[in-house]
């Protein structure tokens, strides 16, 4: 993933995937092991074979996607 912010290169770790209303998000984090801080990616395009995601700011958004995450993943603590 690329941060547009800084265009500074992240890797991700895929924790989950869902799709809402035909939109696919994903809930990353940086460390794959450890606890880290996590992130919400909606995808907004795809080409080809390449999937272009960015990050979710809308606190609404936000606020309905992680109580998403938050029911799949039990034993996770969500902050917004």
């Amino acid at each position: 993933f690329t941060s547009p912010e800084t265009g500074e290169e992240l890797e991700l770790y895929i924790l989950e995937q869902t799709c809402i209303s035909g939109v696919t998000y994903l809930l990353v984090t940086e460390e794959a092991e450890e606890d880290s801080v996590a992130y919400i990616l909606k995808e907004i395009q795809t080409e080809e074979d390449n999937v272009i995601y960015e990050m979710v700011e809308d606190d609404v958004e936000m606020n309905a996607i992680s109580k998403v995450f938050a029911e799949m993943l039990e034993d996770v603590d969500f902050e917004c």
